[in-house]
């Protein structure tokens, strides 16, 4: 009777903290995307989901506009253009039906805070396969409390927010020797993204040198390489070039000869110059050194010593520890989450081997789960004031020298000042807008990040967009401590001079700094005035050097 009260404890601890995750998590993004600061990806997402329920799969103007095609070699954005090329997502599909009864960005926030909170249920269920309650529910904890998942999490709907949950499953169904329910979640996993068999060659490692299922392991291992060789390599270049002439050059440039490179010639690379490879393994060092301790951190650095950890999740750290660019080392984006799954089932094998050593003393120890509290404590300090992806920007300034601060009424009321403008626009209309109001106008065939606002239709013309909404009050309160805003503002303001040069675009409206034009429309007297009271605030900017 005591063990099943202490077995149901567990379990309510783990519900409430569960809970408590999704509510809170869904609370600050639905907040972060209704006060305008979901993003851009935030929006590609929704246009493919919204392009899919549609019939048209795949496709996607904004992910076109940042395809080789247009970034390097200077074409037009497409509506026709299939994002299959940049990433191959087919997992998505899965979750279409509920998009379709629910066609809104705001369906894939609840998507996507259900999925995370779904996977640390999972994990509570496969740590039960090896340990008690008590530090099944610890572990479960430490995954909700996790930099690495609150972080992405809180962020713009991404892919990658599949995978603890298919992962966990998949090693919930090895536990329980499921082999069907195995593979059919290997191949969910893969198609999850081109690079997501990374994750999965992990686990085969794994179960080939634990020995537990080697046979198994070594057919995982096989599978999940061959799956991304043959589509990075034969399949998704039937869409796009932008795998070997954009993203491979992105991250793993600098192990190619040339201005592109497929992946086989980066594995070449890398093989063929190990000097390159181990500098930039280790390089920088302080930055992978605490991109480590932020994954640790959660479970009491127990991934440190527990060799399942760095068998599972050490490839998926290798991928990113060999890559270049600031993003990869960022703990609180998605690419921190495919890390997550090893880390956290290898803590539980250690733990487990624990417990068969000490069979007879309650573990953790007391004052080992008191730091274990503590490092809990710790990382979620950390990740509130780390702000991910500017979803607490009403409570952390973006920016103390100089002073950047948003307060949230100051925001709301922008907001609520320029929606009226958003309500100008119909829903079958062609747009160009700001980074931030993208999400807001994503359901829709043509749409584009403004400074373009030219698009190749689906009758193969090159036509300019009926409006552009540009909320430039954003751009001016972040451009004193951002150069990206500053340089924005600098490129954009030039433009919108052109427009009411030539009359092409007339302004209909502007509130807060926000304005509209219309193509072919005649100017609104007032909205000009006020834009041009506005513009005037700005020239000390644009006179900048």
């Amino acid at each position: 009777m005591l063990a099943n009260w202490q077995k149901n404890l567990s379990l309510q601890v783990v519900i409430k903290v569960a809970t408590a995750f999704f509510v809170i998590c869904l609370l600050l993004t639905l907040h972060r995307y209704f006060s305008f600061y979901a993003s851009y990806d935030h929006g590609i997402f929704n246009q493919v989901f919204w392009n899919n329920s549609h019939g048209r799969f795949f496709q996607s103007s904004l992910s076109s506009a940042l395809s080789t095609n247009v970034v390097h070699q200077g074409e037009y954005p497409d509506v026709s253009y299939h994002r299959l090329g940049q990433h191959f997502t087919p997992a998505l599909l899965l979750w279409l039906p509920f998009y379709a009864l629910f066609p809104s960005p705001v369906t894939l926030i609840f998507l996507q805070v259900t999925l995370v909170t779904a996977a640390g249920l999972v994990l509570y269920i496969l740590a039960r396969q090896h340990l008690e309650p008590p530090l099944s529910a610890l572990i479960t904890v430490s995954f909700y409390a996790a930099n690495a998942v609150i972080g992405p999490t809180l962020a713009n709907f991404h892919d990658v927010c599949q995978i603890p949950l298919f992962v966990f499953s998949l090693l919930l169904a090895m536990e329980k020797r499921k082999w069907w329910l195995f593979w059919l979640l290997a191949v969910l996993i893969l198609g999850v993204r081109e690079d997501s068999g990374v994750v999965l060659f992990g686990v085969g490692v794994y179960m080939t040198l634990s020995q537990r299922y080697p046979k198994q392991g070594i057919a995982v291992c096989i599978f999940s390489f061959s799956y991304m060789i043959l589509l990075t390599n034969l399949i998704m270049p039937l869409f796009s070039e932008d795998i070997s002439q954009r993203f491979m050059m992105e991250r793993f440039g600098q192990y190619a000869d040339g201005e592109e490179a497929s992946t086989l010639e980066i594995i070449w690379g890398m093989i063929s110059n190990p000097w390159r490879l181990m500098v930039e393994l280790f390089t920088p060092f302080f930055g992978t050194l605490k991109y480590l301790l932020g994954q640790w951190l959660p479970l009491a650095f127990v991934p440190a010593v527990a060799p399942a950890s760095w068998m599972i999740a050490g490839f998926p750290l290798l991928k990113l520890f060999i890559a270049k660019g600031e993003s990869v080392l960022s703990i609180t984006i998605r690419y921190a989450m495919t890390v997550v799954p090893g880390l956290f089932y290898g803590s539980i094998l250690w733990w487990a081997n624990r417990q068969q050593q000490n069979s007879e003393q309650q573990l953790p120890e007391r004052k080992f789960k008191r730091f274990w509290l503590f490092c809990i404590g710790l990382s979620l300090f950390f990740t509130l004031t780390s702000n991910p992806n500017r979803t607490l920007y009403f409570l952390i300034p973006d920016s103390v020298q100089p002073w950047v601060y948003i307060p949230v009424t100051k925001q709301w009321s922008h907001v609520n000042q320029f929606r009226p403008l958003l309500a100008q626009i119909p829903p079958d209309a062609s747009v160009a807008t700001t980074t931030y109001i993208i999400p807001h106008l994503s359901s829709r065939r043509e749409v584009l990040r403004f400074p373009q606002f030219e698009l190749r239709n689906d009758a193969g013309e090159i036509v300019k967009m009926d409006y552009i909404l540009l909320d430039l009050w954003q751009m001016q309160q972040y451009q004193e401590g951002f150069k990206r805003e500053r340089g924005q503002l600098k490129e954009i303001i030039p433009i919108l001079d052109q427009f009411t040069a030539t009359n092409e675009y007339g302004i209909i409206g502007f509130k807060d700094g926000v304005i509209l034009f219309q193509k072919g429309a005649d100017s609104n007297p007032q909205a000009v005035e006020n834009w041009n009271q506005f513009r005037q605030e700005l020239e000390p900017v644009l006179a900048e050097n």
